[in-house]
Formats: C-alpha cells, sequence, structure tokens
C-alpha cells in the first residue's frame, strides 16, 4: 500500500561557501539598502547568519581564535523557533579536525548561545610535512585486518586530543576483527605515529520484529513499484548491491522472519516513524535535518546492524529466524545518521563514541513512543524482542547496570567500550523523561551517589526536544560534561531558567553523577542575559599610536543589566580606556588602545569583557603593531656657536628625524643652517659609535642631506645624536631619541 504525507518541513537553508576571518565579517548588502532590509527582515535564515558572522568576526565568547585561523559557514537550520549556524575552522588554510563552532540565534537574528569545539591554536604550529602521504597511507592500513580501499590523505590540523598537531588524515576500508570497518586515521605529519582514528561504521544490536500488515511510503504506478519513498527524499530499502527492491505490484512482503522483503517493510516502517517522529515531536526537518534521508540494506550475513557514514545494513538474530530490523534497532541505527548531520559531526574517542550510541538508543525510545505500536510498545529497552543472542535485551536505559553497564558516569568511561560508555546518558535521559519512580507500570530507576533524592520526569517528548537542541550545539570534541551544558541551555531556550524543565534536567545529569560545570545555566535564576559586539573588530597602529572600536551591548533577555568593561591581552607598553567605563546593556562604549614608542611589533589579541549580574561575555580585537617602528622626532637641541675656521661665529641650528627600518639599518635626516668642520655621529644603546658625516666644508656647504647608517645590532634603547665641532672638539649639544628595532 502507498500512502502520501504533507512534510511540513521546519525551516532549514543550505549556506555555504562564506569565509569570516578574526577580522572581518562576511559581506553583506550595502546597509540601509532596500535589498538588505527587504533580506533581513522577510528571512529569518540570513538574519540569523548575519548575526552569527557578526559573533564570529568578533570573536564572541568561545569563538576566538588566532590571527592564522578563519571560519567557514557551513549551513543555517532552523529548529523549534532557533536557529543553529554552524562553521567548519581552517588554520593557515588547513581544515582543523575539532574545530568546528555553532552560533544559535532567536528569530530577530539575537545571538543567544555559541558552542567551539576547541579554542585558539598556537602561532607557530608547523603546516610542512616531513611524512609522506603514501607513508601515512601505509601506516593508517596497519589499523584494519584486511584492507579493501584507501583513499588518497589530505593535510588537516587535529584539533582535539592532548595537543593540536599537523596529521594526515587517511581513510581505509576494509575488514576490522572480523567486522566491516571505514577507518579515518590521523597520521602525525611530522613523526609518523598514530594520532588518533575513528571508524566511521556505526556497529548497533537489536532486534528482528515483525509488525504485521502496515502502511508504507512506495513509488510506482500500474505495474511497476519500488522500496523507494516518494515523499521522504533519500529513504529507500534494498539487498546488498544497494538497489531498492521492486515489484509488480505494491504488495510487499510475505511476514516471514527470514524474508528480506519483510525485512524491508519493517525497516522502512521504522524509518518512516522516525522521520515524522523528528518533524512533529523535534521540529526537525528530515534524517539529516535539510529534508534528506538514507538508504537501507537487508541480509547482511551477521549477527549485527549498523551505520557507515552513507547508508545502514541490517543482519540477522544468532538464531537465524529473524532479520534484525525492529523499530528501535532501525531509529537506533539512522540516530547514529542524526549525529553525524548535526553540528559537530562524529567525533573520536570512546566517551564521545558512547555519546553516539547512547544517540541512538534515544531516538529508538522516541520512535516507539511516537509510533506506540501494540506489537512493540514503548519502553526503554534496547533489543528486547530479537533476543539477538539468546540474552535478551541489548541495554536498559532505565538501568543500565542490568546488562553490565555503567550506571553513572566517572573518570572510566573514556576507556570504556562506546556500548557500555552509553550508560550514563541512556540513565540520564530516562530520568529527565520518566523520572526516578514513575509508576504506571513503568520501572524504578536509581539515582547515583551523591546526587539528589528523586528526580520528576517531564515527559519523553519535551526530554527529547531538550536533547535534540543540545544536539545542535554539539562539536566534534563533545564529552558527557559538554552535554550537560548544551541540555541546560537549551532547557533554559525551550522553557525557561525558572522552568521545572530545566530543574529536572539539572537534577538528571545531577543523578547520573556528571558534574556541575563553570558558565552552566543557572535553573531558577532570572534568564536576563546580554550580548557583545566589537566594530570593527581589528586595527593596526605604528608604536605611539593608537587604534580605537565602538563596544555594543544588547539586552537579548529579561532585563537590562549595568555591564562593566575591561580588556586583556594588550602587548607591552599599550594602555586600554573606555568611554564611558560601563554601559547599560544596549548601549555602547568607545575603546581606544594606545601603543607607546617601546611597544614590539606584533599582532595580539585583546580580550574585551563586558561582566553584568547575570554573568560575562568577551569579543576579541584584533591590534597589528606595525612591523617597523614608525617615524620618531629627535628632541630638540639648544642652538649655539662654534669657532669654525672657516666661518667665525657660524650659529648652528640642528633638528633631526628618523625611521627604523627593522632589522638592519637606521635612516637619518638632519637639517643644519651652517655644516662647516663638523663631526656628527649616532652612538647607540650599547655604546658603538656610528659616523654620519666625519668633517665638512665651509658654512653651507649642505642644508638638508639624508644618510643611512648601517646598524650591525638589534638594539632597543636610546640612541643619541652628536654634533660636534671637527677640529675643537668643542661639544655641541646632544639630542637622543628612543627607539625600537
Amino acid at each position: 500500500m502507498r500512502r502520501t504525507a504533507l512534510l511540513a518541513a521546519s525551516a532549514a537553508l543550505a549556506v555555504t561557501g562564506v569565509v569570516v576571518s578574526p577580522t572581518a565579517a562576511a559581506a553583506k548588502p550595502p546597509p540601509g539598502s532596500e535589498a538588505a532590509v527587504r533580506s533581513l527582515a522577510d528571512d529569518p535564515a540570513q538574519r540569523a547568519a548575519a548575526s552569527a558572522d557578526q559573533a564570529v568576526a568578533s570573536g564572541l565568547d568561545d569563538l576566538r581564535v588566532s590571527p592564522n585561523e578563519s571560519y567557514r559557514r557551513t549551513g543555517v537550520t532552523g529548529t523549534g523557533g532557533m536557529y543553529y549556524v554552524t562553521y567548519e575552522r581552517a588554520y593557515k588554510g588547513l581544515p582543523m579536525m575539532g574545530g568546528d563552532a555553532v552560533v544559535v540565534t532567536d528569530t530577530n537574528g539575537r545571538v543567544r548561545d555559541t558552542e567551539a569545539a576547541s579554542g585558539a591554536l598556537p602561532l607557530g604550529l608547523p603546516t610542512s610535512p616531513t611524512v609522506t602521504a603514501e607513508a601515512a597511507t601505509a601506516t593508517a592500513s596497519t589499523v584494519l585486518s584486511r584492507v579493501d580501499e584507501t583513499a588518497a590523505p589530505r593535510l588537516v590540523i587535529l584539533a582535539w586530543g592532548q595537543k593540536p598537531r599537523l596529521t594526515w588524515e587517511a581513510v581505509v576500508s576494509g575488514i576490522a576483527g572480523g567486522k566491516p570497518s571505514i577507518q579515518h586515521v590521523f597520521v602525525d605529519a611530522t613523526t609518523g605515529e598514530i594520532a588518533d582514528s575513528y571508524d566511521q561504521v556505526k556497529a548497533g544490536t537489536g532486534n528482528g520484529y515483525y509488525y504485521g500488515t502496515v502502511t508504507i511510503n512506495t513509488s510506482g504506478s500500474g505495474t511497476s513499484y519500488s522500496m523507494t519513498d516518494s515523499t521522504r527524499s533519500g529513504i529507500r530499502c534494498g539487498g546488498q548491491n544497494g538497489s531498492a527492491y521492486t515489484g509488480t505490484d505494491d504488495s510487499w512482503g510475505n511476514g516471514g522472519g527470514t524474508n528480506l522483503e519483510t525485512a524491508c517493510v519493517d525497516a522502512l516502517y521504522g524509518v518512516q516513524r522516525e522521520w515524522d517522529m523528528l518533524r512533529d515531536w523535534l521540529g526537525r526537518n528530515g534524517i539529516n535535518g535539510s529534508g534528506g534521508g538514507f538508504p537501507t540494506r537487508v541480509g547482511l550475513n551477521d549477527v549485527n546492524a549498523y551505520w557507515n557514514g552513507s547508508y545502514t545494513n541490517f543482519g540477522h538474530s544468532q538464531d537465524n529466524a529473524r532479520q534484525a530490523t525492529p523499530m528501535d534497532v532501525v531509529a537506533h541505527e539512522f540516530g547514529h545518521a542524526i549525529f553525524q548531520t548535526t553540528p559537530g559531526g562524529a567525533g573520536s574517542g570512546n566517551e564521545n563514541g558512547g555519546i553516539n550510541e547512547a544517540t541512538g538508543d534515544i531516538f529508538g525510545a522516541l520512535t516507539e513512543a511516537y509510533a506506540n505500536n501494540p506489537n512493540d510498545p514503548p519502553d526503554y529497552q534496547v533489543g528486547e524482542e530479537v533476543n539477538l543472542v539468546g540474552g535478551g535485551p541489548i541495554r536498559y536505559m532505565y538501568n543500565p547496570s542490568l546488562a553490565g553497564d555503567p550506571n553513572c558516569y566517572s573518570s572510566s568511561i573514556p576507556s570504556t567500550e562506546v556500548h557500555a560508555a552509553a550508560g550514563p546518558l541512556n540513565h540520564w535521559f530516562y530520568l529527565l523523561a520518566e523520572g526516578s519512580a514513575p509508576g504506571g507500570g513503568k520501572p524504578s530507576s536509581p539515582i547515583c551517589s551523591g546526587g539528589p533524592s528523586s528526580v520528576s520526569g517531564i515527559g519523553i517528548q519535551k526530554a527529547g526536544k531538550i536533547y535534540m537542541g543540545a544536539l545542535m550545539r554539539k562539536t566534534s570534541s563533545w564529552k558527557y560534561v559538554n552535554i550537560r551544558t548544551a541540555s541546560l541551555a537549551a532547557a533554559v531556550e525551550l522553557y525557561g531558567a525558572s522552568s521545572a524543565e530545566c530543574a529536572a534536567t539539572k537534577a538528571a545529569w545531577n543523578g547520573v553523577g556528571v558534574p556541575a560545570q563553570s558558565g552552566e545555566a543557572s535553573c531558577g535564576s532570572s534568564s536576563s542575559d546580554f550580548s557583545l559586539s566589537l566594530s570593527p573588530t581589528s586595527g593596526t597602529v605604528t608604536p605611539g599610536g593608537s587604534a580605537t572600536t565602538t563596544v555594543a551591548t544588547a539586552t537579548t533577555s529579561g532585563s537590562a543589566q549595568t555591564v562593566s568593561l575591561s580588556a586583556s591581552g594588550l602587548p607591552s607598553g599599550a594602555t586600554a580606556s573606555f568611554s564611558p567605563s560601563s554601559v547599560t546593556s544596549g548601549g555602547s562604549s568607545t575603546l581606544t588602545i594606545s601603543t607607546s614608542g617601546s611597544t614590539p611589533a606584533g599582532t595580539y589579541t585583546v580580550t574585551v569583557t563586558g561582566s553584568g549580574s547575570s554573568g560575562g561575555h568577551t569579543a576579541a580585537y584584533t591590534l597589528t603593531v606595525s612591523g617597523t617602528s614608525g617615524t620618531r622626532t629627535f628632541t630638540n637641541g639648544t642652538d649655539y656657536t662654534i669657532n669654525d675656521l672657516s666661518t667665525i661665529n657660524s650659529p648652528i641650528t640642528s633638528t633631526a628625524t628618523g625611521t627604523a627600518v627593522s632589522p638592519v639599518q637606521l635612516s637619518i635626516t638632519i637639517s643644519h643652517t651652517c655644516a662647516g668642520d663638523l663631526r656628527i655621529r649616532l652612538r647607540g644603546p650599547n655604546g658603538t659609535y656610528y659616523t654620519v658625516k666625519s668633517a665638512g666644508g665651509s658654512c653651507g656647504a649642505f642644508g638638508t642631506r639624508t644618510y643611512s647608517v648601517p646598524v650591525t645590532q638589534t638594539a632597543a634603547g636610546t640612541w643619541t645624536l652628536e654634533v660636534r665641532d671637527q677640529y675643537t672638539l668643542d661639544t655641541g649639544y646632544l639630542d637622543s631619541w628612543t627607539i625600537t628595532v
């Protein structure tokens, strides 16, 4: 049977190719132009993108980067009245793994939150490899027991892990541990060692369950039909060759546990319910968030099911009596696809992998609850129907320890196998949705040591919305503590800081032992907040010069508050002043950064901080002190008279200017009204003399001349210009000039 559905898609805009450097926002239409006003007024996604680009350019909060880095906007997704603008990052043009970021805005374009996978990288990070691409591929291949395919590696900056480093990212496909594997292996481009790796194939376990006669969406007419969903882009099901099953009628399967067409009926039914749940409950447009999905294959000759980054694949139970295509298993595998297509993609490490696995379980539970099929009643067990290997459910979300998995977060989670490492997140979701003692036939759930005495649930749909809001803040380096802060931010965004939902989110995290984090949302407090931005976000000065920028604030929620302004990260000899030094949110101040003559040349990131009653926000200003020391003027001396042999009692008036050209020469300009028989010398800070003019003809022999004096050292300090009588060596007058070379 075919069913036609009208999808009420949430707003989504795939915007790519916009590069936002630390010093300049993305190009926009001329301010105030009709096109600019109409564009921003009519399209909230464009407002979101413009605001997010400005936040990135300002180095807002966690978005600060070094001058060698740039952000590239990769997408704008609207979900539940909020917009999530995603960015990838590059260091000197190289892609950065773990450099991704998300900016959250509301429909008015106000920035509500920022998330970044990592901070600014050190300036001296190498970008030229000493290990060849061929050697890196050979090293990467050692992680597989059988290599079927390799792809040309690319140079990337690996920013997650203990330290950022230049690596080759090599993708190798084949078999590992007897299972299909597509490994992304990061080989240190300097040492040749494997720095990190992750498997794109996300293996899952589940149950084979037959739903009986159901309505599924297919395509075709007359005598030609296909198990391809005509209303959900990318969704289809077939065998191991990747092609969708076809038939002469629109009746599929025979209800048998070993029949693969029947397995596709179950698989399509499951993913279509998941798609609808995402739309109706969570406001997500399709599996990938932009109206698309992925194909399914059945008939895998394995007691397993997996997602490999491109499609889902399902095997059978150990006794080969059922296919592994029940709803929670199907939704679990497509949950990996959701994890991959939310910001940050699929990260690395067991803790991140455990979060990925739990995400699949959460979407399995949500889909079961949405479908509410009597043949598979909603529950929080994983694989409860299939008896995959004869041991009943694979995991228990309400009490993970029943399957030998940890209920509580601990320092051992990063070294725990990924399916077991899912335990604390599964436990948190159950506590949030149902509570610790839900009643109504649902099992009670234990609370970890140090947690609250009890947790009250808010219902699975609200819990799903909060987790979806957290996923939209995900970065590639996500860990349990990051989910805690992201989910609390999502709870405030959806229900308010003083809501029961926010309090339950925090109580559930305390109930599974994930510690509170600095800066996380404070449930039960005022939701007042403000934003901070700079315009311009950069400036260039010579030593002794100054740069200004406007610090703008806005009240983003609640009441206006007093914001005190400060600056840090100033170079030596520089000072910062604000006029005024504090503003009421919605007001602006002028920041002036003044440098001295001795301020060293270089590029500096100055952090501007606004502190208010709701906390603090920061923005970054890039200050460049020019590489040459600029033009200086000698201190004026006193006119004096020398008994010159050729011109008696001639008055000599001398002034001098100079330009330091780092690092090898000083250019001196000396003007005289009389230049008869003079010795003009320049003395360096170390006492070394450089002769400018050893002797001259009669008075008036030269007026203004320029002398280039070689300097054999790079010395900062007081350089003294001496003008003396050549014959009598009378002390003329001395002028001094303090420079930095």
